[in-house]
């Protein structure tokens, strides 16, 4: 007798804005689906009368993340296909998506992504910040410690970084990254994407905080910060050696063990400069 077949787990991307992003492939997927799980089913039910989908919703949100996926991967278990949407965007992403995903991988539930639009990514492109290498933050932690801690983490971040605000928190926000990352970082703040009243608006921390503070946010925001300048890593890094002479520098490392030429060698790259003019202020 062969293996009763399971379910699977389709996380569905849904439009962030313009109704014209879904992809004819989420469509389908969402027609076919047996169960559509919806982060806010009143919101998704707009979406989903649009595209005239009468597959029945349930709702799966923050606050029932845990035991209602394991309600769902019971579902898949006995064969059921699982949908799962977001209010906008590629579920998972800064949502309780992830859990779904983990207890559907641990129980041997198939789970496959059906790409479409996500915020980060599409702020990111429009930004005219270095997309190379980025990092994203999605919402800062609400919790004071932990907050601290993830802006102290950027103060030093070299790629350019991603992160999401509701408009009652933004001017707060820009304050905090303000304080933190200083007054003439640049950043892109984005807003509307996709829709009619699409902004983008490029400043440094500093004019954005003056801006808010004058005209009242609207709308969910993204940020896009520029990383810190690796010109600007370097020399915080040679300052450090400023209250030691280049004598004082290469004995500190002979003290660690290395040899003498091994420290005027570590001494020259301290500073940022070539290793004989290490070896000239030694000889003097």
């Amino acid at each position: 007798m062969s293996e009763e077949k399971k379910g699977r787990l389709m996380l569905c991307a849904t439009p962030i804005g313009n109704l014209e992003d879904i992809t004819l492939r989420v469509i389908r997927a969402l027609k076919e689906a047996d169960i559509i799980a919806a982060e806010d089913t009143r919101n998704s039910i707009k979406l989903l009368n649009h595209f005239e989908i009468k597959t029945p919703m349930t709702s799966y949100h923050e606050h029932n993340r845990t035991e209602k996926a394991a309600e769902l991967v019971k579902e898949m278990l006995n064969g059921k296909t699982v949908a799962l949407i977001t209010d906008a965007g590629t579920p998972g992403i800064s949502d309780p998506g992830e859990e779904i995903v983990r207890q559907c991988i641990e129980a041997g539930v198939e789970v496959t992504s059906l790409p479409g639009p996500a915020a980060c990514i599409t702020a990111l492109t429009i930004s005219g910040m270095p997309t190379r290498r980025f990092v994203f933050e999605a919402f800062l932690p609400p919790e004071k410690k932990e907050r601290r801690r993830i802006l102290e983490e950027l103060r030093s971040e070299t790629r350019t970084i991603i992160i999401y605000e509701a408009p009652h928190h933004l001017t707060g926000t820009l304050k905090e990254l303000r304080d933190t990352l200083g007054e003439d970082r640049p950043l892109a703040v984005i807003k509307e994407l996709t829709k009619i009243h699409e902004t983008r608006m490029t400043m440094t921390l500093g004019s954005a905080v003056k801006y808010f503070n004058e005209n009242a946010p609207r709308g969910e925001y993204v940020l896009i910060i520029e990383g810190k300048p690796l010109s600007e890593i370097r020399a915080e890094e040679r300052s450090k050696w400023e209250d030691l002479t280049v004598k004082e520098h290469v004995h500190f490392y002979m003290e660690q063990g290395m040899d003498k030429k091994d420290a005027m060698k570590a001494a020259a790259k301290d500073r940022g400069v070539a290793k004989n003019v290490i070896y000239r202020e030694m000889l003097e």
